[in-house]
């Protein structure tokens, strides 16, 4: 090759890597706008594809080691073959596994969920912690493999929200970029656990992202595609569920689909409370009895396997129990039974700790709620009401859609899920009734109220949440900073009792302005004798044109 071929193809590479420079530069600006960052949104899709996959099939084989059973959807027939002391110490074991993973990767011993991608959505610019999440996949992979009363598609988004983190602090993506990266992932993750593309996408957009921005449409869609591809891949193109046929008169019928969603709202709340008082109480009971955080999750474990060993339907993600109510094949009281101890065992699952999703344990209780009311209507109206499995259908949508405060995802699934369109009037009636009434009982959802619990205001909306995000130590005038306070005025204030902390928020700040009216609020820290040391001051001008600002982006965001 001579020198003036070689001088050719140098400048040919540079021009190249000027290119490729400038279009990487445009992808971390403008994210989502670019035709290139389909491209990433396809490999996170297929990535995360991948990962609901593995973990559905690492469930499979660590069920098929510990259970020996053939098939997962089978599970609780193969319990009831196993001895007593089998069953109860499995949980134990697991429970036992999951806690010293948690105390030994996380620094709270709790187990990550869809809550904390929301919350990442929100305030994180779309991150998420990565080394907890990924112990709380595994915790919750052994969980579900054994016996644990839960599901597993909200430990499949965390995991995926997880990978999304990583490319995202790679590519050092600003907060819009990330959030779609995040809601990419979720779609890809939740198309291929459920083989449902469409409620995938729009899972990501109204329960993670919690708009519908038209800029992150496209590569939330093509995530969920590619994520679906993966797991039909592997499954091919059958539903999750089989119905038999049934029909609807809708006239006369729709005013008991109505009446069905009020009560599937009743039951998603109960539901719902009565997680969230197990948790409390068994928080009380570790404090008193100084219980290692660790053996949590192991206690949870032999409720569960001492519940199992009479009633083995509670037992990992429920798929059988489900499928039974769908096909109309309990009776009354097996359905009311199993449906009061489906959430019973559920509340013991998360209040020890032991990790999971909620979505499978919500489609189960709905599904049981919605038989239980069809079989009491058909017997009641014989001649106006079609089959008591479209109320077990309807029910199912009903529950799982106001726990998740999803509606329209959760009725897309539901549809995926069966493959079933022929019955939707009844599913929207019934969805639209049960997430109405459940959403005004608690803060909107199951993952909202977590956060609300947890002092993160998301369900009031942006206007509320933003306020957390800024703390005074970012938006003060440091004491020696040009138009910073005057010290004299600063420290009459800090002794009338007037001051903040520099981890104070401008949800603490705000109303400090407003009692006092002062045009700004000294921030200190206690000095070596405990004294007030003055660091600077945060002004009520700096406060409001930060969250002014805040919003202002937000609703950029939102309505790009």
């Amino acid at each position: 090759m001579n020198s003036r071929t070689k001088r050719q193809l140098i400048e040919a590479m540079d021009r190249l890597y000027v290119r490729l420079r400038m279009a990487w530069g445009i992808l971390k600006m403008r994210g989502p706008s670019q035709v290139q960052f389909w491209f990433i949104a396809l490999a996170i899709g297929i990535a995360a594809g991948f990962a609901a996959l593995g973990f559905r099939m690492g469930i499979d084989a660590l069920q098929g080691a510990l259970y020996g059973v053939d098939d997962p959807n089978r599970l609780h027939s193969y319990a009831e073959t196993l001895d007593w002391y089998w069953i109860v110490l499995l949980p134990v074991l697991g429970g036992l596994a999951v806690g010293v993973i948690l105390h030994k990767f996380t620094d709270d011993g709790r187990v990550r969920s869809v809550a904390d991608v929301i919350e990442g959505a929100a305030l994180a610019e779309g991150r998420v912690e990565q080394k907890a999440g990924l112990a709380s996949a595994l915790a919750s992979l052994i969980t579900l493999s054994s016996g644990g009363s839960s599901g597993r598609e909200g430990p499949v988004v965390h995991l995926a929200a997880v990978m999304s983190s990583w490319v995202s602090d790679r590519i050092k993506a600003d907060g819009i970029t990330g959030r779609d990266l995040l809601g990419c992932a979720v779609a890809g993750a939740v198309a291929a656990s459920f083989n449902a593309p469409i409620a995938g996408a729009l899972f990501a957009l109204e329960v993670v992202l919690r708009h519908f921005a038209v800029h992150a449409f496209a590569p939330i869609t093509i995530a969920a595609v590619s994520g679906t591809v993966i797991n039909r891949l592997q499954f091919g193109g059958v539903t999750e569920f089989s119905l038999p046929e049934g029909r609807l008169d809708f006239y006369a019928e729709l005013p008991a689909f109505l009446l069905l969603g009020l009560v599937c709202g009743i039951v998603a709340v109960i539901l719902m409370r009565g997680i969230f008082w197990a948790e409390d109480v068994a928080g009380a009971v570790q404090r008193r009895t100084a219980m290692p955080r660790w053996m949590r999750p192991a206690v949870a474990g032999l409720g569960l396997g001492a519940m199992a060993v009479f009633f083995p339907h509670i037992i990992g993600v429920g798929y059988e129990t489900t499928s039974a109510a769908l096909t109309g094949s309990l009776l009354l009281h097996e359905a009311i039974v199993f449906c009061v101890l489906k959430c019973v065992a559920l509340a013991l699952t998360m209040a020890g700790r032991m990790g999971g999703g909620m979505f499978s344990p919500s489609l189960m209780v709905g599904a049981l709620t919605g038989l239980a009311f069809g079989i009491v209507a058909t017997a009641i109206f014989p001649y106006a009401s079609g089959a008591e499995t479209l109320y077990a259908l309807a029910g199912m949508g009903a529950v799982a859609a106001a726990v998740l405060g999803a509606p329209i995802s959760t009725t897309l699934i539901v549809f995926e899920l069966t493959g079933d369109w022929q019955t939707g009037l009844a599913v929207m009636v019934a969805v639209s009734m049960s997430t109405a009434l459940a959403s005004r009982l608690v803060d909107r959802s199951f993952f909202l109220t977590q956060l609300e619990r947890r002092g993160r205001h998301l369900a009031a909306g942006p206007q509320a949440y933003l306020l957390s995000v800024y703390s005074a130590a970012v938006l003060m005038r440091g004491k020696d900073s040009p138009n910073a306070a005057s010290r004299e005025a600063c420290y009459d204030l800090i002794a009338q009792g007037v001051m903040l902390s520099p981890e104070a928020t401008l949800e603490e700040a705000l109303p400090v302005f407003d009692r006092w009216g002062h045009g700004f609020i000294p921030v200190a820290v206690a000095g070596p004798g405990g004294e007030p040391q003055l660091l600077g001051a945060l002004f009520h001008v700096d406060a409001l044109r930060a969250y002014t600002r805040a919003l202002a982006m937000t609703a950029a965001e939102e309505h790009s």
